[in-house]
């Protein structure tokens, strides 16, 4: 049993697939001109682009400043935590706050008992909230890198790309550190 030919063969594209390239080419162009008008500001998402990179300019502050404790009530760890401490000065400045004088990586006595008046007052603890076990103070130091770490991975969502590519790779970087000071604990 043969089958008939098709009544006539098309010689270009159908009409519903033209209809449906032009519904595509506008949904298109609306997206995009709806992604441009938020980088003028006008709905608001710089500002909280913002507030994002401020925040983790803190957090990463109070992280120095519970580095700086930590090292100094324990002096003998300044060759292990100087550079991981080096680092969150690095995310710091990348999310454009300032090192200042927190961007020496061994605080001298004199440096570190004024150091205890900035670390209460961003937020992170003091020496005298340092465990004076060494293995409780770098789990303690892991623990805050690891908190922050999931905060800023929670935040990606709602930030802008690029700003969410660099609180994923210092979300990266606290997990390695967490992980290193876990080790350093044992």
């Amino acid at each position: 049993m043969s089958f008939p030919p098709p009544p006539r063969t098309l010689s270009g594209p159908r009409r519903r697939t033209l209809l449906a390239s032009a519904v595509g080419a506008a949904l298109l162009a609306s997206c995009s001109s709806d992604g441009d008008s938020g980088g003028d500001g006008s709905d608001g998402s710089p500002s909280a682009a913002e507030r994002a990179r401020a925040r983790a300019a803190r957090d990463s502050a109070g992280l120095v400043a519970r580095y700086d404790a930590v090292l100094s009530v324990h002096p003998t760890l300044v060759g292990q935590l100087a550079p991981l401490r080096a680092e969150v000065v690095e995310h710091l400045t990348a999310f454009g706050g300032a090192a200042g004088q927190s961007a020496s990586p061994s605080p001298s006595p004199a440096a570190s008992s004024s150091a205890s008046p900035s670390a209460s007052a961003s937020g992170a603890s003091s020496p005298a909230a340092v465990p004076p076990v060494e293995g409780d103070a770098l789990a303690d130091l892991a623990a805050a890198e690891r908190t922050l770490a999931d905060q800023r991975l929670a935040a990606l969502a709602a930030v802008p790309g690029e700003l969410a590519r660099l609180l994923a790779s210092v979300a990266a970087a606290g997990a390695a550190h967490a992980y290193l000071l876990t080790e350093g604990a044992r």
